[in-house]
């Protein structure tokens, strides 16, 4: 970043610090008028060491957090936006219930249910021999303690309460090290119509989480002695059976219930204050209700494990009903939640944003999806390796087959999209040789060059079709899951089997759909697996899901606690410290200078400094993009009017983007009083054939390496031109034991 392999640590940690060249930390004369430039490096908050990898298995959490950010813009609208956001976290609580039902799945009625009351599918796995049932004793059989189905359950609920242990392990970890970091106090904005990414509070969610991962918690283990609690008391309920464990069962049911219904309180309660610092942490309620729920589940296990003669393991367990349950659940928030965010879109319409206000459904269903296709592959593969012949074990519940068989569908329309946005970009491409051709006059025409240029032009364009792929793929997947969701609770029968003494043309699809279903969501775990595995031992993999994370993790999280932490509410306060207290001390003028997601750290550090230090600042962005991705997926807090306050709030702002650029472009900022931000785009390349200054074709850059463009050091410095006649010309900066000395920025 800095361009020199001779840089100080000026201020910070291991994880994210401030860099300095060692010649401008060491020089003396702080009255010169050259920049001296600072790296803020904060990559290892996202690509840090290989516990990462693990955050691949909360994908869906981290999805199902960004459609809380994802709502119109809606001023004045408080209680519309406080529904807006009940609502996401009630479908993010409904992903955790469903994860810790898979494992409970899994564990509970695949092993310990299906497998291990059948003895040739325990003579398979020996690992297994302890739980098997009492058989003859001409087949050599033996009884165990553990036998008893009831113990069997009580036993495998270890597996789900310990992934749920692990959640909150994780959780509490970053939350630690990432929520927990307060940033400065200051006075809450004003401007009502600015972004909320100015309120004092905004980037310290300390208390959200932590009453958001008490209630996650106590559901998930909740989850558990349901799962638990569900095979004993159905043979309790019986008529005849023993009356003592038939109110036991009741009692238990209407603890579960109640404390249950407190989680999902918690919940439901307003915990984000955005206008102030709220240190408060709730202890009670944090530590009370997972250690409620968790003693419920011991309970529950004892309960389960209680002698009961007569009682066999036949079947499968009541998946489905509890799969469906789910199912039904999430698709009628999701309908909920497209509701209140058309209401919101239609009060304040925003023709950029993405969907026309529909993009925080419709990415909270594609994580309701991505959850679903996660957990029923799950399911599918251990069932296939406890039972490779399909012929001792009735399986994973019919639901999570259906769910299998959309995949082929969803898959096809998605090849459709991909030829239709070919032959665009191609149409495309077309028309842009003739622009490149007009934009290097007199110059020898090269038509591999010229092809080259304007194919990546195209491609480039193609992240302005987002919206349109995400719109295909939530159709798609919202009617698919609903024909899975009927097609299962109608029949009880997989696809294959519910499309038999049907047509022949019904049945082959339908064979087809399952038996492919069920491949691809074996490849798609295995290469998880694999992609998960190689992220732990390679560094440079890590690095690739860092960066897929940057967008993701940006966000606090205020709908699922499990999800990747966020590591703006690291970096924005070491930002707005390092400016806030440099300007202070010295006086001095800076420039803040943001590469693509640095660029939006820059905007939100500069949007939480004091209005008196903001205005000292001048903000220099390229490859950004605040207006292209931010301002058209989360235009309440990146749309028209916030980037207008910003850009009124700060001294000066400049933006500099590419044509060639997939993910930079220009911000677009609707103020006509004050100059444009936006630079005219950047040659790329910096020329078209063989120059004196180039003697060598000159590479297509798109989104990397501005610096190499010259307009990039006329811009900084027109900037702090514009900065010096304003400002007075700053004082030294006192030194202090430890502390280096301070050089204008």
């Amino acid at each position: 970043m800095l361009g020199d392999p001779r840089t100080v640590r000026v201020t910070g940690d291991d994880t994210a610090a401030v860099y300095r060249r060692a010649e401008d930390t060491e020089a003396k004369d702080s009255h010169r008028d050259e920049p001296v430039q600072e790296a803020y490096v904060w990559c290892n908050l996202t690509s840090g060491d290989s516990s990462r990898a693990l955050w691949l298995v909360l994908l869906p959490f981290m999805v199902v957090n960004l459609a809380h950010w994802m709502r119109p813009a809606a001023p004045g609208r408080h209680r519309a936006v406080r529904l807006y956001g009940l609502l996401v976290r009630l479908a993010a609580l409904t992903l955790t219930v469903l994860l810790v039902a898979a494992a409970c799945e899994v564990a509970l009625d695949l092993v310990a249910w299906q497998c291990a009351g059948v003895h040739d599918c325990t003579s398979r796995h020996s690992w297994l021999a302890f739980l098997a049932p009492r058989v003859p004793a001409a087949r050599a059989g033996h009884d165990t303690w553990w036998s008893l189905p009831g113990r069997r359950l009580a036993l495998a609920a270890l597996a789900p309460a310990a992934l749920t242990c692990l959640l909150w392990y994780l959780s509490h970890r970053t939350w630690s090290a990432y929520e927990s970091h307060r940033p400065m106090s200051h006075d809450p904005e004003p401007d009502t119509e600015g972004s909320a990414l100015a309120l004092p509070g905004f980037w310290y969610g300390r208390r959200i989480v932590a009453r958001l991962r008490a209630a996650h918690t106590a559901a998930a283990l909740l989850t558990v002695a349901a799962a638990v609690a569900a095979p004993p008391a159905a043979f309790d309920h019986r008529p005849g059976g023993p009356a003592a464990l038939d109110v036991l069962s009741w009692l238990l049911t209407a603890a579960l219930l109640a404390c249950a219904m407190a989680a999902v309180a918690v919940v439901c309660r307003r915990g984000r204050s955005e206008n102030l610092l709220d240190q408060r942490l709730d202890r009670q309620l944090v530590r009370g209700l997972p250690l409620g729920a968790l003693a419920l589940l011991l309970l529950t296990m004892v309960y389960a494990g209680w002698a009961r003669p007569g009682w066999r393991s036949t079947g499968r367990l009541a998946g489905d009903p509890a799969f469906g349950t789910l199912m039904l659940a999430q698709g009628l928030l999701v309908v909920a939640l497209a509701v209140v965010a058309r209401d919101l879109y239609r009060r304040s319409p925003d023709p950029r944003a993405g969907m026309r206000g529909l993009s925080g459904p419709a990415v909270a269903l594609l994580a309701c999806a991505l959850g679903g296709v996660m957990s029923g592959g799950v399911a599918q593969r251990v069932a296939d390796w406890l039972d490779g012949t399909h012929a001792l074990l009735p399986g994973p519940p019919v639901l999570l087959t259906w769910q299998a068989s959309t995949i082929p569908p969803v898959l096809a329309v998605l090849l459709i999209v991909a030829a239709g946005l070919g032959m665009r970009t191609a149409r495309l491409a077309r028309a842009e040789r003739d622009r490149v051709r007009e934009e290097h006059p007199g110059e020898p025409e090269d038509p591999g060059r010229t092809h080259a240029i304007a194919q990546v032009r195209a491609m480039a364009a193609l992240t302005d079709r987002a919206p349109f792929v995400v719109a295909v793929l939530t159709v798609t997947t919202l009617v698919l899951g609903a024909v899975a969701l009927a097609g299962a609770l109608a029949t009880g029968k997989t696809p294959d089997g519910a499309a038999r003494r049907t047509y022949d043309v019904m049945q082959a699809v339908a064979e087809t759909s399952q038996a492919l279903g069920s491949w691809l969501v074996g490849l798609g775990f295995i290469l998880f697996v694999t992609w998960g595995r190689r992220a732990y031992k390679d560094a440079s993999a890590r690095r690739t899901i860092g960066i897929l994370w940057d967008v993701g993790t940006f966000w606090p999280r205020a709908a699922h606690p499990f999800a990747p932490p966020c590591y703006a509410e690291r970096a924005v306060p070491d930002l707005t410290w390092r400016m806030a207290t440099w300007t202070q001390r010295t006086g001095g003028r800076l420039v803040l200078s943001g590469h693509s997601q640095g660029s939006v750290l820059a905007a939100a550090a500069a949007w939480q400094l004091p209005p008196s230090v903001r205005g000292r600042i001048a903000l220099l962005t390229y490859g950004s993009p605040l207006e292209r991705l931010y301002g058209r997926w989360f235009p309440a807090h990146f749309g028209p009017p916030a980037l207008a306050a910003l850009h009124r709030d700060v001294a000066c702002w400049g933006n500099l983007y590419r044509l060639t650029d997939p993910i930079g472009g220009p911000v677009r900022v609707p103020d006509d009083t004050t100059p444009e931000v936006d630079h005219a785009p950047l040659r790329d390349p910096l020329a078209y054939g063989r120059t004196p200054a180039h003697p060598l074709p000159a590479p297509i850059l798109g989104h990397s390496d501005y610096q190499a463009d010259p307009d990039f050091a006329r811009e900084r410095a027109r900037l702090l031109n514009r900065l010096r006649p304003e400002l007075p010309r700053q004082r030294p900066e006192p030194v202090e034991p430890g502390v280096p000395t301070g050089e204008p920025s």
